[in-house]
Parts: C-alpha cells; sequence; structure tokens
C-alpha cells in the first residue's frame, strides 16, 4: 500500500504543519512516511506545498508523483500543484479561496 497526498495553498495557512501531523500520525499508526514540503521566499502569502507519502513498507521514492489525494487551499495553488491529478486522484478544494471551476472537486468551507 503506498498513499500519496498533496496538501497547496499560501504561506500562513498551516500547509507544511498539517503535512507534518499528518506524517506523524501515520508513524504513529506503524506505517511508513515520508513529508516533503516546498515553500517560497516570501514570509507569508506565497506559494506553499507539502507533500506526503505514506507505506505499510519502506517508501522507495519520496516525491508524490500522481496524488491520490489533493487538498487545495487557493487558486494560486491550484494552478500551480494541480496540473498532475490522476483519474482517481480525490481532490478537495476550499470553496472560498479557489476561485476557479475544478472538475471532480469536493469544495468546502
Amino acid at each position: 500500500m503506498r498513499t500519496e497526498i498533496r496538501i497547496a495553498g499560501f504561506g500562513g495557512q498551516g500547509i507544511v504543519l498539517a503535512g507534518a501531523i499528518l506524517g506523524e500520525a501515520a508513524v504513529i499508526a506503524d506505517l511508513e512516511a515520508v513529508q516533503t514540503q516546498s515553500y517560497g521566499p516570501e514570509s507569508g502569502g506565497g506559494a506553499a506545498r507539502s507533500e506526503i507519502v505514506i507505506a505499510d513498507g519502506p517508501v522507495d521514492y519520496p516525491r508524490v508523483t500522481v496524488p491520490d489525494v489533493l487538498i487545495v487551499l487557493s487558486s494560486a495553488a491550484m494552478v500551480k500543484y494541480g496540473d498532475d491529478r490522476g483519474p482517481k486522484t480525490k481532490t478537495v478544494v476550499d470553496e472560498d479561496l479557489v476561485q476557479m471551476e475544478v472538475e471532480d472537486a469536493e469544495r468546502i468551507p
């Protein structure tokens, strides 16, 4: 079992923290997890991304290739990080901050 999760938005939304918490929860549940992150040089408001790979065995490649779950909290993040969704990717977007139509996405407040 390998599950790939990407959380994206802008700095200050807790994107990196959410990824770290999710990875730690997986380890507590006796799974293997790797969390990577990237964010812009701005102190807040720039693009931010956290990727988490969870597996029941060793993680052989630590990057998300096609996310199983994509959580997006801004329109800019959807444009920048949402282009590699697969047909089975579960996409969740912020209904207020993602100001664009995203096919097959669940919109939540």
